[in-house]
């Protein structure tokens, strides 16, 4: 989907039952916003995103965890940001 049409007549195609689902309704809300310059398209595209992914399980995968306040815990030096005179 590159255009709002697009987008559009994805939504159109969906089964009716699918179509009144509440994220489905949603994206469609935003859409319609951002076609008639009342809502920016950021929010439309976050719409379809979150109507198409509804099913996808979210898990936080802890080798992806950063490890930066370990290395603070151990001593080592942490840039503040700050300017030293």
């Amino acid at each position: 989907m590159l255009t709002l049409r697009d987008a559009a007549a994805y939504i159109m195609k969906l089964p009716k039952a699918e179509q009144h689902l509440e994220e489905w309704q949603a994206a469609t809300e935003a859409l319609m916003m951002a076609a008639e310059d009342r809502g920016p398209l950021m929010h439309a595209r976050i719409g379809m995103l979150r109507a198409l992914n509804r099913n996808v399980e979210r898990a936080f995968d802890q080798s992806r965890k950063d490890k930066h306040c370990l290395s603070v815990a151990k001593g080592t030096q942490r840039v503040t940001g700050k300017r030293g005179n």
